[in-house]
């Protein structure tokens, strides 16, 4: 861990303590989803830096906003979900597994938070479950719709969950599957969940494992796409704040 000069006033994302060591500098690099055309080969690229740091409070380690999130999730996101025929396999086994454990069904309401292009909440659909996607780039959002998934283009915070209770009613799950990495205001985003669950209401996320990125050199995972990078540590904490509580989890 290399302690760094605090000059620029950096400040973590989750308790707001000032951040003065690094995690790891990768230099500068241009957005990961960035698509040249043969026609722009010889134009400017905008680089930025991959300079990651870690906070010594929470131990959240963290990528400095340099690019705002409507510029990386842009109209023509080019990620679609449904292009990975064992993520898909993988969504169906998720939605079976929380339909059993927790018995949803016809009465029941689930949303899922960056839901990209349907793919997992199509399973819900099958089977006879009311659900709502909320995903913030229009590409996928348009490709959701066109299967019959009702889907708001938002990016997801209080806000935004406060005008899915009103109309829709509190969720009796809250799925968030690889989404808390790429949210720069980590806690209006975690806030949010705990205003569209139900009370007794469950919250279901998966993010890469900070520790897996460590111990096998995962360098390649870090782009300005993942503004966080979790230990489970960590992310319990940011949970505990805004009264949700882990009791569960799986590797």
């Amino acid at each position: 861990m290399t302690t760094v000069d605090n000059a620029m006033d950096l400040s973590c994302r989750f308790c707001g303590a000032g951040l003065r060591h690094t995690f790891v500098d990768l230099g500068m690099s241009p957005l990961c989803q960035t698509q040249i055309s043969r026609e722009e080969l010889d134009k400017g690229e905008n680089f930025y830096p991959l300079h990651v740091y870690v906070c010594d409070q929470c131990w959240l380690v963290q990528l400095r906003e340099y690019v705002a999130p409507d510029v990386i999730f842009s109209r023509n996101y080019p990620y679609f979900s449904s292009f990975s025929d064992s993520w898909l396999e993988h969504a169906r086994h998720y939605v079976q597994h929380v339909v059993d454990d927790f018995g949803l069904g016809a009465s029941s309401l689930v949303v899922e938070l960056a839901s990209n292009d349907g793919y997992l909440l199509q399973y819900v659909q099958r089977a006879g479950i009311p659900c709502l996607g909320i995903e913030p780039t229009a590409s996928t959002a348009a490709a959701a719709v066109a299967k019959g998934i009702p889907t708001l283009q938002e990016f997801f915070g209080l806000a935004v969950a406060r005008r899915v209770v009103a109309e829709y009613g509190q969720a009796d799950l809250v799925a968030g599957n690889n989404v808390l990495a790429h949210v720069p205001n980590l806690n209006d985003f975690v806030t949010g969940i705990a205003a569209l669950l139900k009370p007794r209401g469950v919250g279901t996320f998966e993010f890469p494992h900070l520790l897996r990125l460590m111990e096998h050199n995962q360098f390649d995972t870090i782009y300005h796409e993942h503004f966080s990078y979790f230990s489970f540590t960590t992310v319990r904490a940011v949970f505990a704040r805004h009264g949700l509580q882990v009791f569960d989890v799986r590797e």
